[in-house]
């Protein structure tokens, strides 16, 4: 043991470790609610990949159900609107979607025209163009591909038979009341949205302008010793990924180790989207929404590793890989250990030494794969800190925060972070949180704190993020007004 530990931390001072970092999210892996903008170009871009609807009938004042989720007929006799009455978009082109029901089946009719959901896939009586009423875009009509429209002729009955123009009268069986409950904004949706003939130009620019080896020289001027960079799985089969993504993210990340080089940095590789996506979050590539990765995603995702790995593992800038971002799965955990398992191996057919960065699951306890993990060499444990996303912190005051940073955050951490198992990471945290009104002192304090909390990490931290519209979630604005100091 002795032995092992003086290898370990003789590699890591080596290494520079602990890491000063920041994710280079939004670039190689698209976010939209970080730069909303880059969709603007999109025809019909409230209705992307995903976006979830209710469909209310104008005449009958009833909402769209799948009938038990799906595998039925399609109804139009609720009062309210949850899960069933809840479809999720799948985008053929500007006006043209398939809807898929709770149980992932779609709509389409039947050789009666009747409604229902029962294809597990979708084609042309599962593909519907959404036409908007100029005056108001909520008011909508469905055509079938047999030409007609859909209406809602009872509670029981709704068909697609309906003939003929409207004027848009509440009392028209084909007219609906469309409300978007949900949208996502990721990297399925900005290039499917462009479509194939626009999409390639819109990446290249993004990824040519967002990050450059300007920004590179600023961070690393500023103290900062690595780069956390989220890639999609689709970047392993540049320069032709399949359909919607579009190639040219390999460059960018090759660039990115040119520029670390440059400026004396690491760049961490993060694997932030995974084929059948592992939390159904925008920034996984998900198309709808659904957590499908699981045990037959495996192989492709271990060759994605395999690839980065076989590219990368022996370039002296490289400062780890990481298998998979915040996974989400569930019961699923066997099929993640199987996993990081194979994937490891991996990495370490092409390098014995780079560190193997290994995410704590979101919907599990952090120590929950800490003795997993320490069947394992040269590996780290990523966790991931966000005063965000839970009804505690809603009404946490200023010192409240401050003081979960010191005291809960600093166990949290503690908890990982061991003499004889994986280094530890946090490899997001920001200093947003949910207090309103807080003055540049309040947010100096809790950024303060989590430096000092989040330095005692083995590996290392990474803020989340270093470009983004809302300020204090931008590392690059908070240190250039003075907020933060690293």
């Amino acid at each position: 043991m002795a032995l092992f530990l003086c290898s370990c931390y003789s590699h890591a001072s080596a290494q520079n470790l602990p890491y000063k970092a920041v994710n280079l999210g939004n670039w190689l892996v698209t976010e939209g609610w970080m730069k909303p903008s880059l969709f603007d170009g999109i025809v019909n871009k409230d209705l992307l990949d995903g976006t979830q609807v209710q469909l209310k009938s104008t005449k009958l004042q009833k909402f769209l159900v799948a009938e038990n989720g799906g595998g039925d007929n399609v109804l139009a006799n609720r009062d309210s609107a949850s899960g069933w009455e809840t479809f999720r978009i799948w985008r053929v082109s500007d006006s043209t979607f398939n809807f898929r029901v709770f149980s992932k089946q779609f709509i389409g009719f039947d050789s009666g025209n009747k409604l229902v959901a029962t294809s597990n896939s979708p084609s042309n009586p599962e593909t519907f163009q959404i036409i908007k009423n100029r005056s108001d875009p909520n008011k909508i009509r469905i055509k079938a591909s047999n030409g007609l429209f859909l209406q809602a002729k009872s509670e029981t009955v709704v068909s697609a038979d309906y003939h003929g123009p409207t004027n848009w009268e509440d009392n028209d069986p084909s007219v609906f009341l469309m409300t978007i409950v949900k949208t996502l904004q990721g990297e399925y949706q900005i290039t499917n949205g462009y479509g194939p003939q626009r999409a390639a130009q819109v990446m290249q620019d993004h990824w040519n302008t967002y990050i450059t080896e300007e920004d590179f020289k600023f961070m690393s001027a500023n103290g900062l010793t690595a780069v956390r960079i989220p890639v999609g799985w689709w970047i392993a089969h540049d320069p032709n990924p399949p359909k919607p993504f579009v190639g040219g993210s390999l460059a960018s990340l090759d660039s990115a180790f040119t520029w670390a080089q440059n400026h004396g940095m690491k760049v961490i590789v993060d694997l932030h989207a995974v084929q059948g996506s592992q939390n159904g979050n925008e920034h996984s590539g998900t198309r709808d929404g659904y957590t499908e990765w699981g045990d037959s995603y495996i192989p492709e995702t271990v060759a994605v590793i395999d690839f980065l790995a076989q590219r990368y593992g022996n370039k002296p800038s490289l400062g780890g890989i990481e298998l998979m971002n915040e996974p989400t799965l569930g019961p699923n955990l066997d099929s993640l250990k199987k996993y990081y398992q194979k994937a490891h191996e991996a990495v370490r057919k092409h390098s014995e030494t780079a560190y193997v960065i290994m995410s704590n699951p979101l919907d599990h306890g952090s120590k929950e794969l800490l003795s997993f993990f320490g069947g394992f060499n040269r590996v780290v444990i990523d966790v991931h800190y966000y005063n965000l996303y839970s009804d505690k912190f809603k009404n946490m005051n200023v010192q409240q925060n401050i003081d979960y940073i010191y005291n809960q955050r600093a166990s949290d951490l503690s908890g990982v972070t061991t003499t004889n198992g994986p280094l530890s990471f946090v490899g997001e945290w920001t200093a947003e949180w949910a207090v309103r009104g807080a003055s540049m002192e309040d947010y100096q304090r809790f950024a303060k704190a989590q430096l000092e909390v989040y330095s005692r990490a083995t590996f290392g931290w990474a803020y989340w993020t270093y470009k983004c519209q809302y300020n204090h979630w931008s590392l690059k604005w908070m240190i250039e007004n003075g907020y933060i100091k690293l």
